[in-house]
């Protein structure tokens, strides 16, 4: 049995300009200064502009999740893990716009770059504070999920699904948009954990993914996969060509993967302690808990 979590509360959908506008500005900067340290001559000017650079991308993505979080903290929902997933499939897809979609999310690939770049960033300055705290710094994590929240819409429309024939928003925050991304926020976290859960506890989570999907990586834009996914959407893809339909078991198999893959990605980000069940779970909507 599915269902989808029911959302009480309605996130702002605006995100700040002004952290927007710090955040690229950070970015930008370290990513100069990393050509600099290729040249001893500028090794400290380099230093200095990362210092500069660090201090700019934490406090504009810190505003930015503040600028979308909800009022109050989410509560936890029946779903059988904290993460969810979910994508409702089209029924009535164009036969022929998934060969340029990629072409029309390509100002969401360079958003996402910038973003993108960020991630690790903030990862890292959250499990610091984690680390002393036990605590997810709430702006923090908020960005985290948006991130994945809006490279997991794209991924649905454009690439890795290709379900939906409506152009993603560009926002971090929850949209009525067809693929939706959350995480219940958790008010403490285990201390100790935040050594290991990245590398150690989620390998085999990692090597099963790679199996899954052919071969695995975490793009630019988010998670990404080729070898069976991209095969199996191919297949999708060409048989709405012909058809003017998607095949129902087709969309469940990539929605499992694509969902395994989220849940081991928001255990990576520190965002859950929970482990991530070994688990297809295909679909639409996410399973209930037992």
């Amino acid at each position: 049995m599915t269902t989808t979590p029911e959302i009480v509360e309605t996130p702002r959908q605006r995100m700040s300009g002004l952290h927007l506008a710090l955040l690229v500005i950070g970015v930008l900067l370290s990513g100069g200064m990393s050509q600099l340290f290729r040249e001893p001559d500028h090794f400290w000017l380099a230093l200095a502009g990362v210092v500069v650079a660090t201090p700019l991308i934490l406090f504009g993505a810190h505003g930015l999740g503040r600028s979308i979080r909800l009022d109050s903290p989410g509560a936890a929902t029946d779903a059988s893990y904290p993460a969810r997933l979910e994508g409702q499939l089209d029924p009535a897809l164009s036969r022929g716009l998934w060969l340029v979609k990629w072409l029309l999310a390509i100002p969401h690939y360079i958003v996402l770059a910038i973003l993108w770049t960020a991630f690790p960033v903030v990862v890292l300055a959250s499990a610091i504070m984690i680390l002393f705290t036990g605590r997810y710094p709430r702006g923090f994590f908020e960005y985290v999920v948006g991130v994945l929240r809006w490279s997991w819409r794209v991924t649905f429309y454009a690439t890795g699904v290709l379900a939906t024939d409506k152009y993603p928003p560009f926002t971090l925050a929850r949209t009525d948009f067809a693929a939706t991304f959350d995480v219940d926020y958790p008010e403490r976290l285990n201390r100790g954990l935040v050594l290991v859960k990245s590398w150690l506890l989620a390998l085999p989570h990692l090597l099963i993914i790679g199996l899954l999907s052919g071969s695995f990586w975490f793009a630019s834009d988010g998670p990404a996969s080729a070898g069976l996914v991209g095969l199996l959407v191919f297949i999708a893809a060409i048989g709405l060509l012909f058809t003017g339909a998607y095949l129902r078991g087709l969309f469940d198999l990539v929605m499992g993967i694509h969902r395994w893959v989220y849940r081991v990605f928001a255990y990576t980000s520190l965002l859950r302690d929970e482990y991530p069940p070994f688990r297809l779970d295909q679909g639409a909507a996410e399973q209930l808990a037992d």
